[in-house]
């Protein structure tokens, strides 16, 4: 049987994942994501506000199973993740080549990053607490414990130039700790973000526990650093200027608010356009994370109980 040679490609169709489900923008809009060199890639779907609103319905919706879940059981989704990211490795060295203008062997051991900082994570799930948590001594008959619990519903606005490293090191310790997220991609380079949609997808990830939204970055960050259930945020795809409004509407309830680290800036204001970054991620993503993402959003509950009279000789136990 000769080879067909007049075999038309069959292009992707990128679609946002909110609710466990890939839904088209409600606006109907979509924009050109060109690789480094300028070459079309794909067109993405440009998010609505509604689309952010209708994302922190599903984080919240998702909360209160994920966070009611114990912390190994977490740690086994998450180990599913990665075990589902590797079998689809080739794709995302594709992607994030493309996105990244990098070669297929560094864009590879990107993405082997990416992997083993699932990994990384989902052994944290069950240990934090021994971290962050523990017994208090107090002068008086109690017993006093501290422990860790999730924040709530968490917007990420995900680094505009790691598409993917990146993208992982922001998220995982998210939801590794219970909280679910709203995630909002890279604004120039979202394929990778909108790919891992359908990894979790079909992993054992509830639906809504991620939702990942693509367009510009500050037109979807305004109305959920304002919106009144969302109850932390982290700036990290945010230059100074735009960080900057987010935090002082952020302040209006209370939000947690993880800071950007430094950045460089372009000229222009931040997130006006989809078609290159306006600030340069000031994180190194190949460095040991540590665990200040893991308690970034996390509430300390301190518990007080009588332990019983205590005499001379001490507990009456």
């Amino acid at each position: 049987m000769s080879e067909r040679t007049d075999r038309l490609t069959v292009f992707k169709t990128y679609k946002l994942y909110v609710g466990g489900k890939f839904p088209r923008s409600e606006s109907g809009r979509v924009y050109e994501v060109t690789d480094s060199k300028g070459t079309w890639l794909a067109n993405a779907p440009q998010s609505s506000r509604k689309d952010a609103r209708d994302a922190v319905v599903a984080a919240r919706k998702a909360f209160g199973g994920w966070s009611g879940a114990t912390a190994y059981n977490r740690g086994q989704i998450l180990y599913r993740i990665a075990e589902m990211l590797e079998g689809r490795k080739g794709q995302f060295v594709r992607e994030v080549a493309d996105a990244e203008g990098l070669s297929k062997s560094k864009a590879a051991a990107v993405v082997d990053a990416a992997i083993d900082r699932w990994v990384w994570y989902a052994g944290w799930t069950d240990k934090i607490g021994q971290i962050v948590g523990g017994a208090n001594p107090v002068a008086g008959p109690f017993f006093n414990l501290s422990t860790p619990e999730p924040t709530g519903v968490v917007t990420v606005l995900a680094p505009q130039e790691s598409s993917f490293l990146g993208l992982v090191s922001v998220v995982a310790p998210v939801i590794a700790t219970g909280n679910t997220a709203v995630v909002i991609a890279s604004a120039h380079a979202p394929l990778p973000a909108l790919s891992l949609g359908e990894v979790l997808a079909t992993s054992d990830l509830p639906g809504g526990v991620v939702n990942i939204l693509s367009g510009r970055t500050a037109e979807l960050a305004a109305p959920l650093a304002a919106h009144q259930d969302v109850n932390g945020i982290d700036l990290t795809g945010a230059g100074a200027e735009l960080a900057k409004e987010l935090e002082i509407a952020a302040a209006d309830n209370l939000k947690r608010v993880r800071r950007p680290s430094v950045t460089r800036h372009h000229p222009g204001k931040e997130g006006e356009s989809t078609s290159r970054p306006q600030a340069v991620d000031g994180d190194d993503w190949s460095a040991d994370p540590g665990t200040d993402r893991l308690t970034a959003f996390l509430e300390t509950k301190t518990v007080w109980h009588p332990t019983g009279a205590l005499g001379a000789s001490g507990s009456s136990y």
